[in-house]
């Protein structure tokens, strides 16, 4: 895996007139993964657009080494092609090959237009996209929403795996991720 890491430094959020958070730093090296809590509203998805650098920060400063790989409520799939066809597509851009689809349970799904499949199956069509993109920098925003027991312990499964082989991880859930030196960034200690 390419060396990685993720560093902020005294990054504020503003949406609009409103200051959603300030003074926030983290840093992630290989191996290393963080869960952000907070209430909804806080900005959790908003430091993951920032830390994705798809936005910027209202003031401090944000570091990346490695490629950086964003799974968010949006996967990403043309809703109008089978499944098997969107990931395609990705593959090709991505330069790697079909990775996990049968470990994440897709293998009956591939002829299935996007726009039929659940909630959980979205999911898990996304996390395919994410393996892969090889990226050693995953950002998780409400990874777990929408699947079943057997698959959160899967995601988790797939998270600490990848941190084994040197990966970083970055997690916003309001659900418990069980994963082994998780440590935790309680927005609400950085409201202003």
């Amino acid at each position: 895996m390419e060396e990685c890491h993720i560093r902020a430094t005294n990054v504020a959020c503003r949406r609009g007139d409103r200051l959603l958070f300030a003074g926030l730093s983290l840093a992630l090296g290989p191996g290393e993964a963080l869960q952000l809590a907070g209430a909804n509203g806080i900005g959790k998805s908003s430091l993951m657009r920032i830390l994705a650098g798809l936005a910027r920060p209202y003031s401090g400063t944000v570091e990346r080494q490695g490629t950086l790989a964003l799974l968010d409520e949006r996967p990403a799939l043309d809703e109008h092609q089978p499944l098997g066809r969107a990931l395609d597509f990705w593959r090709r851009i991505d330069g790697g090959e079909a990775v996990g689809i049968e470990r994440l349970g897709l293998e009956p799904l591939l002829d299935v237009p996007v726009r039929y499949l659940s909630t959980g199956q979205r999911k898990r069509a996304a996390l395919a996209r994410l393996l892969g993109q090889r990226a050693p920098i995953w950002l998780l925003d409400e990874p777990l929403n929408g699947l079943d027991t057997h698959a959160v312990a899967l995601v988790e499964a797939l998270v600490a795996e990848h941190l084994a082989a040197g990966g970083i991880a970055v997690i916003a859930s309001h659900q418990t991720f069980t994963l082994p030196s998780l440590t935790r960034l309680a927005l609400a200690e950085h409201v202003a």
